[in-house]
């Protein structure tokens, strides 16, 4: 069953403007980050743009059986910097979502039933309160001029989980296999 009202529907659409952005926002910045010489934090915004992309997937799904031309307004971080300028403008818009966004339209869909939406609104609330803390660990390291230090990042396919090396047996988040993860 789709989306049966309007309020969560629009933030349906607004969350997947702003995840679908951030995902190419994060595949450009990771590849400045490489040519500088950064290819973890490269790595990381790469992967992270995969997490944006499960997300904006999740939401798009929720509103499978709507169909028409929609005004998408959502907010976006623009414009190129340097690496560190970068990355806080990531975690600028990760905390954004974590702190404000995802909050409200959470309590929305609690309010007006919609319980696909909630689980998707909730699976990215969780996985961009990762996505600031790794970008600030990346922010740090880059401050100091160094990358930041892993082998692998590790995105969940189905609700956005990012983790740094060791995969968990299970998703913390979804209960997703450890077998299903996206590895970078």
């Amino acid at each position: 069953m789709s989306v049966k009202n309007a309020m969560t529907a629009d933030f349906l659409r607004s969350a997947y403007g702003g995840e679908s952005m951030a995902h190419m926002r994060y595949l450009y910045w990771g590849n400045l980050a490489e040519k500088d010489g950064f290819p973890n934090i490269g790595k990381l915004f790469k992967a992270i743009a995969y997490a944006e992309q499960v997300h904006a997937g999740n939401h798009f799904n929720e509103l499978k059986d709507q169909k028409g031309d929609y005004t998408v307004p959502a907010g976006a971080v623009f414009g190129v910097g340097t690496l560190v300028e970068n990355l806080q403008g990531a975690i600028n818009g990760e905390l954004h979502e974590v702190e404000q966004m995802y909050p409200v339209y959470i309590e929305t869909a609690k309010f007006q039933n919609e319980k696909g939406a909630q689980r998707s609104f909730h699976y990215a609330l969780e996985a961009e309160k990762i996505h600031a803390n790794l970008f600030s660990e990346a922010q740090k390291a880059a401050k100091e001029g160094k990358d930041i230090q892993f082998s692998t990042v590790n995105i969940c396919p189905v609700c956005g989980h990012t983790v740094l090396d060791n995969v968990p047996d299970a998703c913390p988040i979804c209960g997703t296999k450890k077998e299903m993860y996206k590895t970078f």
